[in-house]
């Protein structure tokens, strides 16, 4: 019984080991052309940023009973973030777009997380202490009213809504990937 139930577990680790192949981690890095608040691109190569949703670029949000380009703000937050450095992303899954869903770098600094501490993104499947944070400081959008992204989206035509691409949602997407076709 025993060596039959080794068996089986062996013989399940292999076939997991052979699946491994097919999720393929991209690693681009370069100058990046920052598109918005959460999305660049390096050589030619799409990124949205993992994790984190901003304000898209024509997006308005509202302080002071007054309303302000945020989404403007959120692209000229990456902007600064990345000051010229050059940029390394690393992901393996694509969002509907084709963008590649990447942790991005640039002169040591974790991109994805600093946008969610400055205020200028929200977190979206990961990064939800540093949102708690941003929101208790009042940084960013945090500081006014918004429509999550999300939301902002759908209400302006976007009839696809993302789906959240954390950590758990990458872990399940891995799962996913590996026993398809079982």
């Amino acid at each position: 019984m025993d060596y039959g139930v080794t068996l089986i577990v062996l013989g399940l680790a292999i076939l997991l080991a052979a699946r491994l192949d097919r999720v393929e981690t991209r690693k681009t890095e370069g100058v990046a052309i920052v598109n918005d608040g959460d999305s660049i691109t390096l050589g030619g190569e799409r990124i949205r940023m993992r994790g984190i949703d901003a304000p898209e670029y024509s997006q308005i949000c509202r302080k002071n009973g007054a309303d302000y380009p945020c989404g403007k703000l959120a692209r000229q937050s990456l902007v600064r973030l990345i000051a010229g450095k050059a940029v390394s992303c690393s992901g393996w899954q694509r969002d509907r777009y084709g963008r590649l869903l990447g942790d991005c770098k640039a002169g040591g600094k974790d991109l994805n997380r600093a946008q969610v501490e400055a205020g200028w993104a929200v977190a979206f499947g990961d990064f939800e202490t540093e949102e708690a944070a941003a929101r208790a400081g009042k940084a960013g959008i945090w500081g006014g009213t918004f429509d999550e992204p999300k939301n902002w989206r759908e209400s302006h035509g976007h009839e696809l809504v993302e789906r959240k691409h954390g950590t758990l949602a990458s872990i399940g997407d891995a799962l996913r990937e590996i026993f398809r076709f079982w």
